[in-house]
């Protein structure tokens, strides 16, 4: 079984909708607050890789020599 929210579960059939609909609509979000996590983590390791390459450069622009 896919994962769900409830909170966006019950809020959708308390407004109306069939529990089939709210079921799916809500797996449908936390897929994609799923994927919204893998690309924040993806953007902080790119960052972090970036900040780390230019400290490298800085480091060997100052070295004397």
């Amino acid at each position: 079984m896919a994962v769900m929210l409830s909170e966006v579960y019950d809020a959708l059939v308390e407004a109306g909708a069939s529990e089939a609909k709210a079921r799916a609509a809500a797996e449908q979000v936390a897929s994609h607050n799923s994927r919204l996590l893998r690309l924040e983590v993806m953007a902080a390791l790119t960052l972090t890789l970036v900040v780390a390459i230019f400290v490298m450069v800085i480091n060997l622009s100052i070295r004397p020599g």
